[in-house]
C-alpha cells in the first residue's frame, strides 16, 4: 500500500530495523504481508513479537499460528506470554502487558497495525471518558522513543478497515478471529459494532472525519504543551517541578502545567477531580505539610516549595551491602540509582583505596558520623543531611561507602578527612544519580 510506504519514508531512518507487533488478527496480518511481500523489506530489517495474553482458551493456537504464518514470510518472531490480572478493566492490564513487552524486546520502532477505524473508536472512547484535547488526539501516527519505551509507528492509521479487509482477499490471507472482538460488554467493541455503522449510515464519511477531529486535537495539544512549557521558563520539567509558577498563574494553566509534568513522567493522568485534588494540595497545604499523592505506580511528594515524583520501592535491607571495586557505574536497583566516581582535580577520595580490596556500599542505617574537614568535628550524618536540604526520601537511600568497616563517604555529602586526596592531588567525588 502507498500509505505504508509513504509512512515508512517519512519516519523510519534507511536500513533501521522494524518490530512488528503480530496479533495474528486480519490487520497485523496485512501489515505484515505488505511490508515483506509488497515493500520487500529484508529479513534483516524486519521481526515480529506476538504477545500472549493468557486470557483466551485458544491463545496457545494464536502463538501456534503466528509462528506458521511468520515463516512462511521468512520473517523472525519472538513469542512472549505476559500475565494479565483481571479485573475492572482487563482490557487496560493487558494493553499495559502488552506494551510492557514491547518495551522489554529491545526494538528501535515498533509497528502497530491500527487503522482509521479504530482511531474513530478511540475518539468516541475519549470523548465519553470526558477527555481532554491529549485523549481526543487518540493515537499518533508516530511516537519517539522514551527513556522506557521504543518509537512506535502506526503506517495504517489513514486507512480504513474495508481497505485491509480488500487487501487481505485479493492475497487470499488467513487470519485469526478473536471472539472477543464480537462481545458487547467491552465499550469499544459496541461502538465498533453498534455505534459507528449508525453514524457512517446517518452521516456518511464520520470515520473519516473522527480521524480528522483527532489530527486537530493533537495540534491543540501539542500547542498546550508550548504554552506550559513558556509558564515553566522555557525549562522542562525532570522528576520535579516548583510550585511557584502553579502559584501565580490562573488555575487552567496550573493544571495545563501539572497535566504536561505528568506526562514527561510517563505517569497516569488521574481524572479531573483528582487533578484538581492534587493542584490544591500541591500550592495550598501548609509549607510544613508532608503531601504525599499516589499516581498510577508513583507518589508526587512535596518539599520546600517543589513537587518531587517518587517511584515506589521495597526499603533497603537493615544489613544491605554490595561489594564494589569503585570502577564503572554501579546499578543499586534497592536503593533506586546509579553510583559512580567522579575524578576531581583537588578533592574526594584518595585513589589509594581503589587499588586494593575497594568499597563495600552499604544503605543507611543510623548513627553514622563524619569528619569532613582536617581540625572539624566529627558529626552525625542525620546533621548533615539536614544541612544539605535534601529531601527525606533521598536521605534513606544514599549510599554509604565503606571500607574495611571504616565510613569512608556518603554520595551527595562529602569524603571524611581520613580518606581525602592529600592537597593538590586528584581525587575520586562519590557521584549518586537517582531514578
Amino acid at each position: 500500500m502507498a500509505q505504508v510506504r509513504a509512512s515508512l519514508l517519512a519516519h523510519v531512518p534507511r536500513n533501521t530495523s522494524l518490530v512488528l507487533g503480530f496479533s495474528g488478527g486480519i490487520d497485523s496480518m496485512v501489515l505484515l504481508h505488505v511490508l515483506v511481500r509488497g515493500l520487500r523489506l529484508s529479513p534483516r530489517r524486519i521481526s515480529a513479537i506476538h504477545v500472549n495474553h493468557q486470557l483466551s482458551p485458544r491463545a496457545a493456537e494464536w502463538a501456534a499460528f503466528c509462528r506458521r504464518s511468520c515463516r512462511e514470510l521468512g520473517v523472525r518472531l519472538k513469542v512472549v506470554t505476559v500475565a494479565v490480572k483481571r479485573g475492572n478493566s482487563t482490557e487496560a492490564a493487558a494493553r499495559v502487558a502488552r506494551y510492557g513487552a514491547f518495551a522489554a524486546s529491545g526494538a528501535g520502532i515498533v509497528v502497530l497495525a491500527h487503522n482509521r477505524d479504530d482511531q474513530a473508536e478511540t475518539v468516541l472512547l475519549q470523548l465519553l471518558r470526558g477527555a481532554g484535547p491529549r485523549g481526543l488526539a487518540a493515537m499518533p501516527a508516530f511516537r519517539l522513543a522514551a527513556p522506557d519505551s521504543p518509537a512506535v509507528l502506526r503506517p495504517l492509521l489513514e486507512v480504513p478497515r474495508s481497505i485491509i479487509a480488500a487487501y487481505a482477499a485479493q492475497h487470499r490471507l488467513q487470519w485469526i478471529e478473536d471472539d472477543s472482538n464480537r462481545d458487547r460488554a467491552y465499550l469499544r467493541n459496541f461502538l465498533r459494532h453498534d455505534v459507528l455503522p449508525l453514524l457512517e449510515d446517518r452521516l456518511p464519511g464520520a470515520g473519516v472525519t473522527l480521524a480528522r477531529a483527532a489530527r486537530l486535537q493533537a495540534e491543540a495539544s501539542d500547542l498546550l504543551d508550548a504554552l506550559a512549557l513558556a509558564d515553566l521558563g522555557g525549562v522542562p520539567p525532570s522528576h520535579r517541578l516548583p510550585l511557584a509558577p502553579l502559584k501565580s498563574l490562573p488555575p487552567h494553566r496550573a493544571r495545563n502545567i501539572l497535566r504536561y509534568f505528568l506526562r514527561s513522567n510517563d505517569l497516569l493522568m488521574p481524572d479531573a477531580g483528582h487533578l484538581e485534588e492534587l493542584l490544591r494540595q500541591a500550592v495550598a497545604a501548609r509549607g510544613d505539610a508532608a503531601v504525599r499523592i499516589r499516581v498510577g505506580d508513583a507518589e508526587l511528594r512535596r518539599f520546600r516549595a517543589t513537587l518531587y515524583v517518587v517511584r515506589s520501592l521495597p526499603v533497603p535491607e537493615r544489613n544491605y551491602a554490595v561489594a564494589w571495586s569503585g570502577r564503572g557505574a554501579l546499578r543499586l536497583h534497592a536503593l533506586g540509582g546509579v553510583l559512580r566516581l567522579e575524578r576531581r582535580a583537588d578533592a574526594g577520595i584518595d585513589s589509594r583505596l581503589l587499588r586494593g580490596a575497594g568499597f563495600e556500599v552499604r544503605a543507611r542505617s543510623g548513627g553514622e558520623m563524619l569528619r569532613l574537614t582536617p581540625g572539624g568535628r566529627r558529626r552525625t550524618v542525620r546533621n548533615l543531611l539536614q544541612e544539605a536540604e535534601l529531601p527525606p526520601w533521598v536521605r534513606e537511600r544514599l549510599p554509604f561507602l565503606y571500607h574495611d568497616g571504616e565510613l569512608v563517604a556518603v554520595a551527595g555529602i562529602g569524603v571524611d578527612v581520613r580518606f581525602q586526596a592529600a592537597a593538590g592531588r586528584a581525587g575520586y567525588w562519590p557521584v549518586w544519580l537517582p531514578d
